[in-house]
């Protein structure tokens, strides 16, 4: 008799992490399922919003108890701080607009969760996100893939996973969509079927990113200009790090035509403001480059996205000399900004990505 493959399943208590368990059970897995304990600020909310609050961690104990699996609940509050929050809190200071949940999945779960997941023997990782790995047989490649259902598609979040991360890295639910995935949970008879989604930072549980800021960093909110592009001073704003790249409300300016937010300037603790054609930029250079495929040698022709949601937008991507990635447009892509993530496609496939550095004005 072939011995079961033994898979942990991160299980934060909402319906997509529980089908995962469900459909690995399903498919003859030896499933653990693991809720991790990350931040306070999420335990101690009073509602579904954090992914590891108190009611979080006992919808997951539950919806384990009825699959008959072991359940546990694992303190990774240390590495989150370090690698999530701080990382998170510090990117702001500098003026840039960071993803955390992309960090998290590349410190926590391709990082700490694996770890644990070789401590205890498993084979793989699992996720509930909607995106698939395949293996591609004539290229000897596992691939990363856009999950089916278009309006979930989460691949943008995981393009840190590498050829080793891949070979041990389960996404059950990347060929289905959401409405099946709940009618899944009511056949499993789950009582998460129907929990509403959450779409805040689970370290920020009330989305106000100003009031993390003021409690964490309030050194870095010091008041300054908001000034034009050519340096006239219109308002004043309460800390470079309030605004991002294409913020048009809340910037308290009349002017006779809207204005956004096109750079932020910290070394001048300046917000420099523009009309809408100069929130539009013609190219990006990338650091903390990761690749799904070999990287490679030569300029790559495919699309690029520079935000969860966005559109992708045909590109020229290449590595320069040190290592970063210099991605031209062929068409001006809105709000480009440092912080965020920038990911690679060929179709339906993710290449690979990086943080974005610098962004490049459209040439005139």
């Amino acid at each position: 008799m072939t011995e079961k493959k033994r898979v942990l399943a991160a299980m934060s208590g909402g319906v997509d992490s529980s089908v995962t368990a469900a459909l690995l059970l399903e498919q003859g897995y030896e499933v653990i399922g693991v809720t991790m304990r990350l931040s306070e600020e999420s335990r101690e909310a009073d509602d579904d919003k954090g992914c590891c609050s108190i009611k979080s961690v006992n919808d997951a104990q539950h919806v384990a108890s009825i699959l008959g699996i072991p359940h546990y609940v694992l303190d990774f509050r240390e590495q989150f701080e370090k690698h999530v929050i701080c990382n998170f809190l510090d990117e702001y200071a500098k003026g840039r607009t960071p993803n955390p949940c992309i960090e998290c999945n590349r410190a926590m779960k391709f990082g700490a969760l694996m770890q644990k997941a070789r401590e205890l023997g498993a084979d793989f990782v699992a996720t509930g996100h909607y995106a698939r790995i395949t293996y591609n047989e004539e290229k000897g490649l596992y691939e990363l893939k856009k999950g089916l259902d278009e309006k979930k598609d989460q691949s943008y979040v995981l393009y840190h996973l590498n050829q080793e991360t891949l070979a041990h890295f389960l996404l059950p639910l990347g060929g289905f969509t959401k409405p099946e995935v709940r009618e899944m949970a009511e056949k499993y008879k789950l009582p998460v079927a129907h929990k509403a989604e959450s779409q805040e930072i689970c370290f920020i549980p009330d989305d106000d990113h100003g009031r993390f800021l003021r409690e964490h960093r309030p050194e870095a909110l010091i008041p300054g200009d908001i000034v034009d592009m050519e340096g006239h001073v219109l308002g004043h704003h309460l800390g470079v790090p309030l605004y991002t790249i294409g913020q048009r409300k809340g910037l308290g300016i009349a002017a006779p035509e809207p204005l956004y937010v096109v750079r932020l300037d910290t070394e001048h603790n300046r917000v420099i403001v523009g009309g809408a054609q100069d929130v539009f930029f013609g190219g990006l250079t990338a650091g903390n480059v990761s690749w799904t495929i070999p990287a490679p040698t030569e300029p790559l022709r495919c699309t690029a996205k520079v935000r969860y949601g966005r559109r992708e937008g045909a590109c020229t991507a290449e590595i320069t000399v040190d290592g970063a990635l210099h991605v031209v447009f062929d068409e001006p892509q809105r709000a480009v900004t440092p912080g965020q993530s920038v990911v690679l496609y060929d179709g339906e496939r993710v290449l690979g990505g990086g943080i974005i550095e610098s962004a490049e004005p459209v040439k005139k």
